[in-house]
């Protein structure tokens, strides 16, 4: 006989340490701990993280202790169905480890305020590389028009901090992809290789660091 897997053991209670996705309920009142049926649940197709990274640790975890964060959701109507705005990796890691349910909470959002919660939750993340955190402070600025300080209050980092990230932008595709197969990926390093005058001497500090 085959044993029903939820998302939440009973022994235990979902996370309340400081998160963006918590801050967002804690202003609209919206209930947490909403059980929504895998099935029922998707992906986001424009979801701005394409790399979700190596799934093993967290599906293992998920197996042993759940889910213990809840997915910040949209329910789409039209389909009957729920999209995911915050959570991608603890949903297919939920898929992976069998789980036949997942704790949620449903936000009334449009496509705009959707794209943005997912951007802002990404760039919150430590585990983004500083050229993808690049890449996600671009996307919401052009996508809502912001200025590095708008962005720097909405992701709690200073404006300078937002410019330096922006600036690694400027590094040309072969140089980037030499950093990450060299294993050049602290940001400090990286904004000194974005400051050399041409890619031939940013190609030469990149061979220094590695």
């Amino acid at each position: 006989m085959s044993v029903r897997r939820a998302g939440l053991p009973v022994t235990l209670k979902m996370r309340h340490n400081s998160h963006y996705v918590e801050d967002i309920i804690s202003r609209t009142g919206a209930a947490i701990g909403r059980m929504i049926r895998i099935e029922q649940i998707h992906p986001n197709a424009d979801q701005p993280r394409k790399n979700l990274g190596d799934l093993q640790s967290l599906t293992d975890s998920v197996r042993d202790k759940g889910v213990l964060e809840p997915l910040l959701v949209r329910y789409m109507a039209e389909a009957d169905n729920f999209m995911i705005i915050s959570g991608e990796r603890r949903y297919h890691a939920s898929v992976a480890a069998g789980l036949r349910e997942l704790p949620c909470i449903e936000k009334d959002v449009d496509d705009g305020e959707t794209m943005e919660i997912a951007l802002v939750e990404n760039l919150q993340r430590k585990d983004l590389t500083p050229f993808e955190e690049a890449d996600g402070v671009q996307a919401l600025a052009d996508r809502f028009a912001l200025t590095h300080e708008d962005i720097a209050h909405r992701i709690a980092k200073s404006r300078s901090s937002i410019t330096e990230t922006l600036s690694l932008r400027t590094i040309p595709d072969e140089v980037k992809a030499h950093c990450i197969e060299a294993g050049v990926l602290s940001k400090s390093q990286l904004l000194q290789v974005a400051r050399q005058p041409n890619e031939t001497k940013m190609r030469d500090l990149v061979r220094r660091f590695a």
